[in-house]
């Protein structure tokens, strides 16, 4: 028996790699408790049952399982006990083994598909092309095992080099929107910095949650890959910016992680502040986004 024989037996969709949320010894699914945008949020350690959420932190783990699988709590307990491993067959967490970096097969140039997705959604093609270098995955697309067929990809670059890369679905059919470099492919762990354009960075910058969101918002933005941030990224945000306004989407997860990122850089110096708008930035009309960040960055 094992965590993840739970998670099979009882159908419950998850990943253990290829989401940007996905970290070795963890199985991550989609969060019955926070709000917000939808996504692998919610994560399972495989060694000792204990869940975590990036949007909304620590849950019990019989309240997780019992929210996961509808049975009440008390069966929940029951369940972990059966599932968990005997103590002869506990295991830790696996090293990982680093590989070279490189792009899934079949990615190239964007095509007539992937153009459509992202004009549909108010977004110049050719602008993200040169300036963001998106490239696009046909109908056969896999790296390591995983599938990454018909998908918008935007490589991360850090330092003037390809370090890791990020991918949207644009069919709206997959079960994951968005899916990220396995870990053990990535030359810099996505979590250990942040997504934009260094060359064009000034000392004010406006923290956002996606790539996406940067995309709309332009040279301005970085992003922090989610609403939770690590300390490297904390560190490596202060270091660069004097100015920072956090723009995260509205919900209440976001905006607690919002204030306490706000409190990490102020303890470090930085002016923060935090603003908020109704959606998500990356929807927003390229000519109220180009006004807002002119508002925002107005001293």
């Amino acid at each position: 028996m094992s965590y993840e024989q739970l998670l099979i037996d009882f159908n419950i969709f998850y990943q253990t790699s290829g989401h940007k949320h996905c970290r070795p010894g963890w199985a991550n699914m989609a969060c019955p408790f926070c709000t917000g945008n939808p996504g692998l949020h919610l994560g399972m350690n495989l060694n000792n049952g204990a869940f975590y959420c990036w949007r909304c932190e620590w849950k019990p783990a019989p309240k997780a399982i019992s929210a996961l699988t509808g049975i009440d709590e008390k069966q929940a307990k029951e369940l972990l006990r059966k599932y968990k491993s005997t103590p002869g067959s506990k295991k830790s967490e696996p090293k990982i083994k680093f590989k070279p970096h490189k792009l899934p097969s079949g990615t190239a140039s964007m095509k007539q598909q992937h153009r459509k997705y992202l004009e549909d959604r108010g977004f110049d093609a050719d602008y993200l092309e040169q300036e963001w270098r998106v490239l696009g995955t046909g109908p056969i697309s896999k790296l390591d095992g995983i599938d990454y067929k018909h998908r918008i990809l935007a490589p991360v670059y850090w330092g003037g080099k390809k370090v890791t890369f990020q991918t949207r679905d644009i069919t709206n059919k997959a079960n994951v929107k968005y899916m990220a470099c396995p870990k053990e492919r990535e030359t810099i762990h996505h979590k250990y910095i942040v997504y934009g354009r260094q060359d064009k960075w000034t000392d004010t910058g406006i923290c956002v949650e996606g790539i996406t969101d940067v995309w709309r918002l332009g040279y301005n933005a970085f992003a922090t890959f989610g609403i939770k941030t690590t300390k490297r990224q904390i560190r490596l945000i202060a270091k660069q910016f004097d100015r920072v306004i956090i723009l995260f989407d509205d919900d209440p997860q976001a905006q607690q992680q919002a204030k306490q990122l706000q409190a990490e850089l102020e303890v470090r110096g930085v002016e923060t502040i935090i603003k908020t708008i109704q959606g998500d930035p990356a929807d927003m009309p390229q000519d109220d986004a180009d006004h807002l960040v002119k508002q925002l960055t107005r001293r």
